[in-house]
């Protein structure tokens, strides 16, 4: 079970990932695409190429964790922008299999 703080930020990687790759691999593809926020308490979201696996890498206050989804039927929607920032809603959509036509956001407090 994926759990996470409702402030948290999640940053979705546009380009699908190998799945074979684990704490080091993934750990330099987020300080190249989003630079010094792998400690921060950010969740980056890893998709790999036929969108059937996914894999969430996240810092737990005392080291790093890996969260790892496979589809047995369907797939993931696709991202085509790199270094996207979705909220908790899109990602709990995008892991349930939900894909939106249209997204209405509401008024969010800063």
């Amino acid at each position: 079970m994926l759990t996470y703080a409702g402030n948290a930020r999640i940053f979705l990687y546009g380009n699908s990932v190998d799945m074979r790759k684990g704490f080091e691999g993934l750990c330099a593809i987020v300080e190249r695409a989003f630079g010094d926020e792998l400690t921060s308490g950010a969740y980056f979201v890893f998709i790999n190429r036929p969108r059937n696996r996914i894999k969430v890498l996240y810092w737990d206050t005392d080291g790093l964790a890996i969260w790892y989804k496979r589809l047995e039927k369907g797939t993931f929607p696709k991202c085509d922008a790199k270094g996207v920032t979705i909220d908790r809603r899109e990602l709990l959509m995008m892991l349930e299999g939900v894909t939106p036509r249209h997204l209405q956001k509401r008024y969010r407090l800063p």
